[in-house]
């Protein structure tokens, strides 16, 4: 039989082989769980660098005027409305101007008095002319006196001085319709270009005045000319200097979310904006380059410009989201389940992909979900899918 002393021993065995086995499943069982993350593996494609403004940008018109009359009056002639499509030359508001118009027919009845006056001086001029031409050869045949040829000349060269200030007189009077015209049409107002009316501040039977110095008032007319439009969007001044005109960039229109329109660069501002003193700005033009790739585009949505610096294919890139301060990324060892912190030379980037330029290789796994807690060098991890 088995001594006591072995049994003892043995069973004080198997206690702590027990004992052993129920820590090592509690201290199992506590362990910390695997960080769920989302990761994405370091592939090849594009890479763009590109510049976007700091602050919402807005859609203009080439062209767009704020009109009123040259004078103030009341409105007697009112021919559009807001939304009307115009063309150059048509006629948008009238003032009363009756008067003016009289002004003009007078004008005309004298202009045409004062020509048929210098067309009759004229004729005698003509007529004293020849006259004293008749006297001078009278005179070298001693027909006529030295007396009567001075007589005749004179009176020739007093009868062109007369046609002269008659053909001044009826200038005079052309000038005077040319006046009385501009102020008649200073109680016009035209289309300066063809364009759409946004605004109409007047009504007929008003009255309209212009605008004092210092003292803007709204415009009569609002005129867009709606077949060229363009965003302009402030873009920060420390990235400014590397745009430059020409350049490719994308447009982005907030009533079409989820879209992007080409376009490209079509003026840098030579001025910073200082509207806010810690955000310095140079305003920065884009335009379509497909006007027509737009459905609906009206002058004061908002819209964002990204202007495109550089780009460069098929090299090998992480997704941005990925990027720590300082150039490093989480990266998943499938096989151990944990994370390593891993410093890279990045190439040029943007807001979606980042140029790996060393330091890592091509399907490595990176982790894209910074913000979830319990992420930190050499803890435990585990892939998530990403959310659809």
């Amino acid at each position: 039989m088995e001594p006591a002393t072995a049994r003892r021993l043995r069973r004080t065995g198997y206690a702590v082989a027990v004992v052993a086995l129920v820590a090592a499943g509690i201290a199992y069982a506590a362990r910390p769980k695997p960080v769920a993350v989302v990761v994405a593996a370091a592939a090849t494609g594009e890479v763009e660098s590109t510049v976007a403004n700091t602050r919402a940008g807005t859609v203009k018109a080439c062209r767009r005027a704020g009109l009123s009359p040259l004078v103030g009056g009341q409105v007697s002639v009112l021919k559009v409305t807001e939304g009307d499509r115009v063309k150059a030359g048509d006629l948008m508001l009238a003032l009363w101007n009756d008067d003016l118009k009289a002004q003009l027919a007078l004008n005309q009845a004298q202009a045409r008095a004062a020509h048929a006056q210098a067309e009759e001086a004229c004729l005698v001029a003509e007529e004293a002319a020849r006259d004293a031409a008749r006297q001078a050869v009278l005179s070298q045949q001693g027909i006529a006196t030295e007396e009567q040829y001075d007589k005749a000349a004179t009176t020739a060269k007093a009868r062109n001085a007369a046609c002269q200030a008659a053909g001044s007189q009826a200038q005079v009077a052309d000038a005077t319709i040319a006046v009385t015209r501009a102020g008649l049409e200073r109680t016009r107002l035209l289309a300066p270009f063809g364009g759409v009316v946004a605004e109409v501040n007047a009504e007929r039977y008003e009255y309209v005045t212009p605008s004092p110095i210092g003292v803007p008032t709204p415009p009569a007319v609002d005129l867009i000319d709606d077949t060229c439009l363009y965003v302009s969007a402030p873009i920060d001044e420390v990235d400014a200097p590397r745009i430059r005109a020409g350049m490719p960039a994308r447009i982005t229109i907030d009533a079409f979310p989820g879209q992007n329109f080409a376009a490209h660069v079509r003026r840098v501002a030579p001025y910073v904006l200082d509207l806010e003193k810690q955000a310095r700005t140079v305003e920065v033009e884009a335009a379509l380059d497909n006007p027509d790739s737009v459905p609906w585009m009206l002058p004061g949505l908002s819209a964002d410009v990204e202007v495109i610096l550089e780009t460069r294919p098929d090299v090998l890139r992480v997704p941005t989201a990925a990027v720590l301060e300082g150039d490093r990324v989480y990266v998943l060892d499938p096989d151990a389940g944990r994370l390593t912190l891993i410093h890279f030379t990045p190439g040029i980037a943007n807001w979606a992909w980042t140029e790996v330029a060393d330091g890592l290789a091509a399907g490595t796994e990176v982790v894209t979900s910074l913000e979830r807690e319990g992420i930190a060098d050499g803890v435990r991890a585990r892939a998530e899918a990403p959310a659809p």
